[in-house]
């Protein structure tokens, strides 16, 4: 009994059409008539020994994927946008401050210093620059007139 067991198997694990996909239907009847048979002799085998005679285990069912929650999802979506946030923010700068100006007094506190230190070791201060002359608006319109006059007459050469 125990030779034609083990010869179905072995020829069932080495066959070139082991796949279930390529067998017939009259093939797939013939396998199930041959396991009912196989469970059947298994059945007799254990009544007369008197006790279970252990058979193939049964298939182990995978494991069910596990789901998450669409609050669950959206908890970590905030939790993400919470930190890039924060990385976010601490990766900004301050505007920069403008840069710092003297009054015009100062500068002429300054340069009076400057001048009296100058002046203590016996070295000539330089003179200062005078101040650049702003033109007025009449004065402004009365040179480009001028200058207007100018282009004219070398455009008349010309």
């Amino acid at each position: 009994m125990e030779c034609i067991i083990d010869i179905l198997l072995r020829v069932a694990m080495f066959s070139p059409m082991n796949s279930i996909t390529s067998l017939t239907p009259s093939q797939l009847r013939q396998a199930a008539d041959l396991q009912e048979q196989i469970q059947e002799l298994q059945n007799q085998l254990s009544a007369f020994l008197g006790g279970a005679v252990e058979s193939a285990p049964a298939p182990v069912k995978a494991p069910q994927k596990r789901r998450m929650s669409a609050a669950g999802r959206a908890a970590i979506a905030a939790a993400a946008r919470a930190r890039w946030a924060k990385y976010n923010a601490a990766k900004r700068q301050p505007a920069k401050k403008g840069k710092r100006k003297f009054s015009a007094q100062a500068l002429a506190n300054i340069r009076a210093g400057v001048a009296k230190r100058m002046a203590a070791q016996g070295k000539a201060a330089k003179p200062a620059k005078k101040a650049k002359r702003k033109l007025t608006p009449a004065m402004r319109a009365a040179l480009e007139r001028a200058w207007a006059a100018r282009r004219a007459k070398s455009k008349a050469k010309a």
